[in-house]
């Protein structure tokens, strides 16, 4: 349910609203978009189907929201939520957000030398695995501590904001100290526990879309994490499984435009996952920009060959500031800047 707040609402009444419903037990979420403010509840439906709640004053109306995502919902809030990750970074605004780096931090100097040459093409987001969830329990797991430290290390020298991946609720204090986003992977969209803890900070979250979930799967997961307090969410369309064998995955453009209808949350492409192989990256990455997504995730690694983990899929630098320029023309065309 969704209580719309006339314009001239006073922050007495809206203190007064929410102490109410909380009294009826329901849970009362704010949002101030340009014109109104709305309360979002969350509660039990026969208490919302018999309480009067347009008798508070400062009420303008109430529309129940009929999505099972209610706070995700472009009914709770119709403006584009615009995520701000760090004073330079935002994403969900005009101009797109690129985060980029290898699929595992493998060493100090090797993720310097990447995070230079991708800062210089345009990136502005250092993506790195600490914690590596590997479908073989004998490959590379990751770094862990001491992937974050020099994750931490390197954004900070390089002035770039910085994404990784918490695959465990054990890990989420340690996490926090060293990124600036939390990375939800696809296998662990449906992992409620750590959804629910994840919503009790103040992270920005990206979260990744399941290897066969559905969008209404995905967005339901976002509600887990919304619904915890934390708003500060971000989409990410990373491929799914299909009957083809060509691509590693099948990237799904359509999940942009239904993304953005649905939802007002921004939606970010992982070409890289969505194709896993390199030559195909740069094609996925301009079909998602054209279809209006709000930023990218692209794997970079300066020796593919010798990479830890997803070397198959990753760009070298140079065809990484190429795909950047192209990028550019395509930005442009649909009135975003990169």
């Amino acid at each position: 349910m969704i209580i719309v707040l006339r314009s001239d609402v006073t922050e007495e009444q809206i203190k007064h609203i929410v102490e109410k419903t909380q009294q009826l037990g329901l849970k009362a979420n704010i949002s101030r978009g340009v014109e109104r403010t709305v309360i979002g509840l969350i509660g039990p439906e026969d208490v919302l189907r018999v309480t009067p709640l347009e008798i508070f004053s400062g009420v303008e109306q109430v529309i129940p929201v009929l999505a099972p995502y209610k706070l995700v919902s472009r009914e709770f809030q119709e403006e584009n939520s615009i995520i701000k990750i760090t004073n330079k970074v935002k994403v969900g605004g005009k101009k797109l957000v690129v985060m980029a780096g290898p699929c595992s931090i493998e060493s100090l100097k090797g993720l310097r030398r990447i995070a230079k040459k991708t800062k210089k093409a345009g990136a502005t987001v250092l993506r790195g695995g600490a914690f590596k969830p590997r479908t073989s329990p004998y490959d590379f797991q990751g770094m862990g501590e001491e992937g974050l430290k020099i994750l931490k290390q390197v954004g900070e020298e390089m002035d770039l904001a910085t994404v990784t991946e918490i695959m465990d609720p054990r890990q989420l204090e340690l996490t926090c100290q060293y990124t600036d986003i939390l990375q939800v992977g696809a296998r662990n969209m449906q992992n409620f526990t750590l959804l629910k803890e994840i919503g009790k900070t103040k992270k920005p979250v990206l979260l990744k879309r399941g290897i066969s979930a559905t969008i209404k799967e995905w967005l339901m997961s976002a509600e887990y994490i919304l619904a915890n307090g934390n708003f500060d969410v971000m989409l990410c369309e990373r491929g799914i499984r299909t009957f083809e064998t060509e691509t590693r995955n099948t990237l799904d453009i359509n999940a942009v435009a239904v993304v953005k209808e649905k939802s007002h949350l921004p939606i970010i492409i992982d070409p890289s996952h969505g194709t896993g192989v390199w030559n195909y990256v740069a094609g996925g990455a301009k079909a998602g920009v054209a279809a209006g997504c709000d930023g990218l995730m692209i794997e970079v690694h300066d020796n593919p060959e010798e990479a830890f983990s997803d070397g198959q899929q990753s760009l070298v630098p140079e065809k990484f500031s190429k795909m950047m320029v192209d990028l550019k023309k395509i930005a442009t065309a649909v009135s975003r800047d990169i």
